[in-house]
């Protein structure tokens, strides 16, 4: 049973990890500015989030920000990665830990919160308080991705029940 968990997740790592180098490849002629992506390595954190739970979801993103930044991002792209992410993951774990909220409501919080803690971390390297204004766009851009990527996370977690009934969740 640990085994199949530890490769299944192993396999969701995978799967982040190339969703964000793809992400990266594809879009980086398509933006200026680094920092604005779709999140679809965010749909394998959400679905390792209601699945498996807090501490692999966890996991899964630190071990997919420090491997992506080895890869390839510089020391700048992995801390703004790294603060987006606990900032996302914080908003993500709280708000799914209360019913009212939705995947796709728990998905739009962790893309505001990225947004918010990258600003953040911007704003703390490049000492200067002008990239805040660049947070409405930011967070303007946040809900339409994390709707989009929550939708793509919930979908899939109903065809994993459905389709792969050998995985104990």
């Amino acid at each position: 049973m640990k085994t199949r968990r530890l490769t299944f997740l192993a396999i969701l790592l995978a799967m982040s990890i190339v969703l964000n180098i793809v992400e990266r490849v594809a879009l980086g002629g398509f933006t200026n500015l680094p920092m604005l992506r779709l999140g679809l390595a965010n749909i394998v954190v959400l679905i390792v989030l209601y699945v498996y739970g807090t501490r692999d979801a966890f996991a899964v993103l630190i071990l997919r920000i420090a491997l992506v930044s080895l890869l390839y991002a510089g020391v700048i792209a992995f801390a703004l990665s790294l603060s987006g992410g606990f900032l996302a993951f914080f908003l993500m774990w709280l708000f799914s830990r209360m019913e009212r909220f939705t995947i796709v409501s728990v998905s739009v919080m962790g893309a505001i919160g990225h947004a918010v803690g990258q600003i953040m971390m911007a704003m703390f390297l490049l000492e200067t308080e002008e990239i805040i204004f660049t947070l409405p766009i930011f967070l303007l851009m946040s809900v339409p991705t994390g709707i989009f990527t929550g939708l793509v996370a919930r979908r899939l977690i109903r065809l994993m029940r459905e389709k792969m009934p050998i995985l104990r969740y």
